[in-house]
């Protein structure tokens, strides 16, 4: 496996992937941003789930899954400058609010005095409305206030909403501040009509409405600016199955219509994903997001993680991959676990500096008396 990643990494610099046996083997995989230690990552998750010793149970997705998140976690510390989240069943539970007593809230102020970059990228739109991003993540800033973060460590935290479209900063005051379009997002982004937008969301809004009519479901449908939904009735049940029906469906009826002769002049990028308990349709999606937030923030793919728990193709953290390193968690409980590994990491990394500098003073004493 390590062969076959080192020579697929060797074949994408010369700017042929297709002609490697990795990609032959898996169409679908995406850009190594870095090299990963998958046997040191292998032998750390044995020693905690006896993966070697399993005699009927083989390894699972869920094996994979996490020895992939460790290799990326080991790889990319030394040189990690941007950490991006997804945030409901990334930072809290779905639909609910970032809570002021959740174990992440200290691990995020850690990240902030390692002096990284922090952002939640989610599909909640909310434009220009900081206040609704503010009680969304009410406890993390509460968390920032009794840090007593410094005005530095704040205006390091950002919030990127609707996938790609509304930023907001963090001030010294503990309160998000709403950027204007125009100081981060690039011309061709700012260049979306409205008209575009709304003929892409009118093709979406009806396949959704007759997703509902046809599997007779439980729920209504929403519409935004820059974004069209459906959601359920309080308490209703609905199954994955039908989640998944409604993206896929929606997202066949965008393509044909935007490869059609009359679809054509409103192409602009979209995201239709599962939630986990409703259907969202964006202009935009998080690729371009991360691809905003490295250009605005001077940061490269290699130097960006993203965290998330929808990376299945019906999921909006997928495309991301693409763009930059990534964790795949599946609830707040497994962002600790990779957030206590990382701040391991980062702190080995801290102390291992502080030692060189020790070093290099004494050194610099030792001369100085030698003279």
């Amino acid at each position: 496996m390590l062969l076959l990643i080192s020579t697929y990494l060797g074949i994408h610099v010369l700017g042929v992937p297709d002609q490697s046996r990795l990609k032959r083997l898996v169409p679908s995989i995406s850009t190594f941003h870095t090299q990963l230690p998958l046997r040191e990552s292998f032998l750390s998750a044995n020693a905690k789930h006896s993966i070697a010793a399993r005699r009927f149970v083989p390894p699972s997705f869920n094996d994979i899954r996490r020895i992939l998140n460790t290799a990326q976690i080991t790889a990319i510390a030394p040189k990690l400058k941007l950490i991006t989240f997804d945030g409901d069943m990334t930072l809290y539970d779905d639909g609910q609010d970032f809570e002021h007593d959740s174990a992440l809230v200290n691990l995020l102020v850690s990240l902030l005095k390692y002096n990284l970059i922090v952002c939640v990228v989610t599909a909640a739109g909310y434009p220009g409305d900081a206040l609704r991003y503010e009680q969304r993540l009410s406890g993390l800033l509460k968390g920032f206030e009794n840090a007593r973060l410094s005005k530095n460590m704040c205006e390091k935290f950002f919030v990127l909403g609707g996938e790609c479209n509304y930023l907001f900063q963090c001030k010294e005051d503990y309160h998000l501040k709403y950027l204007p379009e125009t100081k981060y997002q690039p011309q061709n982004i700012l260049s979306w009509s409205s008209d575009q937008i709304n003929a892409i969301l009118d093709v979406a809004q009806e396949n959704l409405q007759r997703c509902i009519d046809e599997m007779k479901l439980q729920c209504t449908v929403l519409r935004k600016s820059k974004a069209v939904g459906e959601y359920l009735f309080y308490n209703m049940k609905r199954y994955e199955e039908q989640l998944d029906e409604c993206v896929l469906s929606t997202q066949h009826r965008i393509v044909n219509y935007l490869n059609s002769p009359w679809g054509k002049k409103n192409d602009l990028p979209f995201c239709a994903f599962n939630g986990g308990s409703d259907v969202w349709v964006d202009i935009g999606n998080k690729l371009i997001g991360v691809q905003i937030l490295q250009q605005f923030l001077g940061a490269t793919p290699g130097e960006t993680l993203h965290v998330g728990d929808q990376f299945l193709s019906t999921g909006n953290d997928f495309a991301t991959r693409h763009q930059c390193c990534t964790l795949w968690i599946v609830n707040p409980d497994e962002t600790q676990g990779v957030l206590l590994e990382l701040t391991a990491l980062l702190e080995a990394k801290k102390s291992e500096r502080s030692l060189l500098t020790l070093l290099d003073h004494s050194k610099i004493l030792l001369d100085s008396q030698t003279i």
